[in-house]
């Protein structure tokens, strides 16, 4: 026993000198509530406490028996010493004693340090069952919570059943698509086909239950009558989730990997704190290269869902289109930490994909402070999309916020109808500390001007105590009279689905007196799904396929593309060193200009008149204009820049590189 106490406690103080007991001290200064936190498995947390418990149990024995045996040692010494000896045992005696005593004082202080560590590890380990205790609480409210909403379930079944009549002399009987009835009768308890989804208590307002419609129910009359289901239905197949038939131009499938750069990025960013990130002169190791026009778009690589929604007969189902097609335009964000290059005043990038996409997109930078980008994208599928984006950043420390301004308009010629909703906010976390990832929170509302079809998105922000999946998005789409009727489920970086909804109503309240929504829907069918990074991506800046490609070289452009910037071009390359030595050139170019067109309104108007002159630049592609729906100013594209390319006549675009 003693043998094993004294190995347990070598153990022991082996893992506190490895760095624990500086944890602990860390978890002390009351900075732990705001670190990011890291989902643990629940039974490495068991183990880890009792294995630790373990250990304190050793030292504690250790603990004792030094006292003891090391007490006992010092009373034989003792005795020894009073007795009579020779004079050369007597020395030897002395020697003795006196090694005791250093053994006695080393223990001492070595009983002490470890009652210092059990009294910091039980408080700690408290810590611990606290989390543990509310992780088991949070469990059993679900598990009620769960149990209540079948109760209702089974209650309303039953009060159906009563209220149909010719139901009792028939119980097995099924009811029509969507009916809360079961098909095994009065005495059936729970319906196998039907599963129970509840959200987060603070996330959102409704309750889904999910009911799968069998081929005999849909023989059936009644209140609620078969859906149709066809656009839904041609998502659902495997050939309309990717691009059909080969690509007429063959485009690049890679670019030169990452290199391995070391940076001191609280060097850079210490003074940085609450000012526009735009404002912070950044050199390229913090970059992707790729710019915001480029990046704005990315937004497209999931195209045909709008070419898919073009065939909609219900506005409904076309706005489950359009929804998945707003989420997915973040699914490129999940890796991408990197920033994009701020475009230089003037600049722009055209994506002319008309043989295989189907479309032709064009952006332009209208203004610098603050970063705007305008963008039309016109499909000959019958749907155009327009949007002028102002980029809004604040750098906090220890984290990033970035809040895209604007409206996104999107019209589909054949129907008249027109979309309107704007983009959600993205959170950089751990910019100094820990592993960089990225959050998109906040609600995104989808209006159908024609019809008033209505989508509200919701982007569940992480938590470590949910037991939801991560990067979570719901929502809800009515009817122009305000009924609900699709519920939408996924996430931002994977996929979306959508479930007809046939019944809806209240819950009952909960214990804290809120009140839900419950929907009772079909099974859900998927609109969207996320395509498969190509291989070596993460040494490729986490680029999708259509990303590697868009900073490929093409004869044809205008001189202000951003295929065209030579920085950019080089850190692509890997030459880091230039690529930064070649930002700052054009940096200072860009200001310069400013400056000339500062002088040459000041010739004419006052000081304050001339700064806001030389800010507002006059876009080349764009023009400002009023926009009814929104009521905001906003640049939409007036032309010329397709019959400029086909004329190859760029003689009106200005020298930005």
């Amino acid at each position: 026993m003693k043998g094993r106490g004294c190995w347990e406690t070598a153990s022991v103080r082996s893992f506190c000198s490895s760095g624990c007991l500086n944890k602990f001290k860390k978890d002390d200064s009351g900075d732990d509530d705001e670190e990011t936190a890291t989902p643990t498995d629940k039974s490495e947390l068991h183990n880890t406490i009792k294995n630790l418990s373990l250990k304190l149990d050793d030292l504690s024995t250790c603990n004792d028996l030094i006292a003891k045996h090391g007490a006992a040692l010092q009373r034989s010494l003792n005795e020894l010493d009073s007795l009579r000896i020779p004079y050369e045992s007597s020395e030897k005696l002395k020697a003795v004693n006196e090694r005791a005593t250093l053994f006695r004082i080393t223990s001492n202080a070595m009983i002490n340090a470890c009652r210092d560590f059990l009294e910091l590890a039980e408080t700690h380990s408290r810590k611990w069952q606290r989390a543990l205790q509310y992780e088991q609480e949070q469990r059993i409210h679900l598990e009620e919570t769960i149990e209540q909403l079948a109760k209702q379930h089974n209650s309303l079944e039953r009060a159906f059943r009563s209220s149909v009549p010719g139901r009792a002399a028939n119980p097995t009987q099924s009811f029509s698509e969507g009916s809360f009835l079961t098909p095994k009768g009065e005495d059936s308890e729970e319906d196998e086909d039907t599963e129970y989804f509840d959200a987060m208590e603070d996330s959102t307002s409704f309750i889904t239950v999910i009911t799968e419609a069998k081929e005999d129910r849909k023989a059936e009359g009644g209140t609620t009558g078969p859906v149709d289901w066809t656009p839904a239905d041609n998502v659902l197949d495997g050939a309309s989730l990717v691009p059909q038939g080969p690509p007429k131009v063959k485009r690049r499938a890679r670019i030169p990997d990452k290199p391995n750069y070391s940076l001191n990025l609280w060097s850079i960013m210490k003074n940085c704190i609450g000012r526009e990130l735009s404002k912070i002169p950044m050199p390229v190791n913090f970059n992707e290269p790729l710019s915001m026009l480029q990046r704005l778009t990315e937004d497209l690589e999931y195209h045909h869902l709008l070419d898919k929604a073009v065939h909609c007969s219900s506005s409904v189902e076309q706005m489950c289109l359009v929804a998945a097609f707003s989420v997915s335009s973040y699914s490129t964000t999940v890796h991408r930490i990197a920033k994009p290059f701020n475009p230089m005043l003037g600049e722009t990038f055209e994506l002319d994909r008309l043989d295989d996409m189907g479309l032709r997109s064009l952006c332009e930078q209208v203004s610098h402070h603050p970063p705007s980008a305008a963008h039309y994208v016109f499909s000959k599928n019958g749907w155009s999309l327009w949007q002028e984006i102002t980029i809004s950043s604040k750098f906090r420390g220890k984290y990033l916020s970035i809040m895209p301004l604007g409206a996104i308009h999107l019209e589909f010629q054949a129907s008249g109808n027109h979309y309107v909703w704007r983009k959600s906010t993205s959170t950089v976390h751990n910019i100094i500390v820990g592993k960089l990832w990225i959050d998109q929170t906040g609600d995104i509302e989808i209006v159908n001007h024609k019809t008033k079809d209505r989508c509200q998105l919701k982007f569940l922000p992480y938590s470590y105590f949910s037991k939801d999946v991560a990067r979570k998005v719901t929502g809800v789409v009515s009817d122009g009279q305000g009924k609900a009727q699709y519920v939408l489920s996924g996430s931002w970086d994977e996929q979306m689905e959508c479930a007809k909804i046939v019944q809806s109503g209240p819950s009952s309240p909960s214990l804290d007196g809120k009140q839900k929504t419950v929907y009772q829907t079909l099974p859900a069918k998927l609109l969207w799904k996320k395509y498969p990074l190509p291989e070596n991506a993460e040494n490729m800046y986490y680029f999708s396929e259509l990303a590697l490609t868009l900073n490929e070289h093409e004869e044809g452009v205008a001189p202000t593309d951003s295929r065209l910037r030579p920085d950019q071009r080089l850190m692509e390359k890997g030459r880091w060193d230039e690529a930064n030595t070649e930002k700052q050139r054009l940096e200072e170019k860009q200001r310069q200009s400013r400056r000339r067109r500062l002088e040459a309104c000041s010739r004419g108007c006052g000081a304050e008149d001339a700064e806001k002159e030389a800010d507002g630049y006059t876009p080349l592609w764009f023009e400002k204009r009023l926009d009814p729906l929104t009521g905001e100013t906003a640049c939409v594209y007036k032309g010329g820049y397709w019959e400029a390319k086909e004329k190859q006549d760029w003689h009106m675009c200005p020298n930005i590189f």
